[in-house]
């Protein structure tokens, strides 16, 4: 489902879309309840549970309060995702109803409405913030005459834009093929049923059987592809862990800045945009901490509201690059309203991936966006010893010296130690090993020798230990 066509007049091409919302009100009578709101404050009363110090100030054993996405703010997600699919959004509507329509979702009367408005627009399709099932979207395609898309498919095509490694365009076409599968009926003659009539039935499978029974060949094949992907992941993962190299993983809602911190902190040149999803191939690389020790970073896709099932199911060969991880930097936007409901879904997907108990550290980015006053409160409150939760400015630099001690601490691999050493003149080798690997605090030259007070990690310390005069 491409929204832009490729090729030198790509402006006159693209597709308008009209967004429709729907706002489902409470029985009790206390305002909207956005999809999975409640799934949402349990993850993120779960995630408080970590081992982050809470504030003395802060009520004991009370829940968090987590400001939800209202059908506005929602329906303002979705403009995004049409902008990053490469649609023009030529118009919007809200429905609010106390419950989805069966039929239609949003009500016959509300679509004829909507037909009408799209159609004054010229929309060329109609994108709904919601997921629709296969009846819901036959449905509303009659009444209004265009395409329609949900929410699902609409990510899942930013998916296939965004694609570029051979993985990443598996791993896509896996999951467009696992949303298309209970969709096939009904679209068109060509995947309808053999006729019925005198003259018109034949032997062998439907149709509509045989489209399934190719979709099924196709999704098996690519299973077992990504399964080689996934042994070949695990191979060079077993030679990682061989060595005394632990991996940082990057998670966060999309667009909160993980590419952009990862490129300030690797230098790696990785595409950082404002566009939802930009980054889907996972990339790692290699930082040096303060202490001198080498870790890998590994920068993930990131998470959003609603994430389908499907796509987690069909990443996870890369997003076990999280489930690994010795540390998870959680990265959000603090210059966001809705940086908390944003944090409780990504609580939601690393339940789903199992590795919500994993060591973690919360990043919050883009202070820049924030008054310098509250920008520098920050920053110093993020520096305190001990702190759990650590203020950045990406783009600009600010607090990532904090943030490169903050992961030397909270790392345990090849832990690093006071060491007094007491290395030989001669021994020229060790001498530029010390000073390559080791935080050195003093050196005094005496009888032919050169004596160190540093901190090194154990790796080192085991190939220099006939030197160690003190441990």
């Amino acid at each position: 489902m491409p929204l832009k066509a490729n090729g030198a007049d790509e402006r006159s091409q693209t597709e308008k879309a009209f967004l429709v919302g729907l706002e489902v009100r409470s029985k009790r009578g206390k305002g909207s309840v956005p999809a999975h709101a409640a799934a949402a404050r349990d993850a993120a009363a779960m995630g408080a549970e970590s081992p982050t110090p809470a504030r003395k100030d802060a009520p004991v054993k009370s829940r968090p309060v987590i400001p939800e996405f209202d059908a506005d703010e929602s329906l303002a997600e979705l403009r995004a995702l049409a902008e990053s699919a490469g649609a023009q959004v030529s118009g919007e509507m809200l429905q609010r109803r106390d419950r989805p329509d069966p039929a239609t979702l949003i009500g016959a009367g509300k679509l004829e409405e909507i037909a009408g408005a799209a159609a004054s627009v010229n929309a060329d399709v109609l994108l709904f913030d919601h997921d629709l099932s296969p009846s819901q979207q036959r449905n509303i395609e009659k009444i209004v005459g265009r395409r329609v898309i949900d929410r699902t498919q609409l990510i899942l095509d930013i998916f296939a834009r965004h694609a570029r490694t051979r993985e990443g365009q598996l791993q896509v076409e896996l999951a467009q093929l696992k949303y298309m599968m209970p969709r096939l009926a009904g679209h068109g003659v060509e995947m309808s049923q053999l006729g019925g009539g005198i003259g018109t039935r034949g032997p062998g499978e439907t149709q509509l059987e045989t489209d399934r029974r190719k979709i099924a060949r196709r999704v098996r094949h690519l299973e077992q592809q990504l399964e080689n992907v996934r042994r070949v992941r695990a191979q060079q993962r077993q030679r990682r862990e061989s060595a005394p190299l632990a991996t940082v993983a990057l998670v966060g809602y999309t667009n909160a800045g993980k590419s952009t911190l990862f490129n300030a902190l690797t230098q790696a040149g990785v595409l950082s945009s404002p566009k939802m999803f930009a980054t889907l191939d996972p990339t790692i690389r290699g930082i040096d901490l303060p202490s001198k020790r080498k870790v890998l970073l590994s920068d993930t896709v990131g998470f959003i509201r609603n994430l389908p099932h499907t796509l987690v199911s069909a990443f996870r060969a890369t997003l076990e690059e999280v489930q690994r991880a010795s540390l998870i930097l959680h990265v959000s936007d603090a210059s966001s309203r809705l940086s908390a409901e944003q944090d409780a879904q990504v609580e939601i997907v690393l339940k789903e991936l199992e590795a919500e108990k994993r060591t973690r550290l919360r990043v919050m980015n883009k202070v820049d966006l924030l008054d310098d006053e509250v920008a520098q409160s920050l920053l110093a409150e993020g520096s305190r010893p001990g702190s759990r939760t650590v203020y950045v400015s990406a783009i600009e630099g600010a607090g990532l010296d904090t943030l490169r001690e903050r992961i030397d601490q909270m790392i345990e691999e090849d832990r690093v130690s006071r060491v007094h050493l007491r290395v030989p003149q001669k021994e020229g080798k060790t001498l530029a090993m010390l000073e390559a690997r080791a935080r050195i605090y003093s050196r005094k030259y005496q009888d032919g020798a050169v004596e160190f007070e540093a901190d090194a990690p154990e790796s080192l310390v085991r190939r220099v230990k006939q030197f160690v005069v003190n441990h």
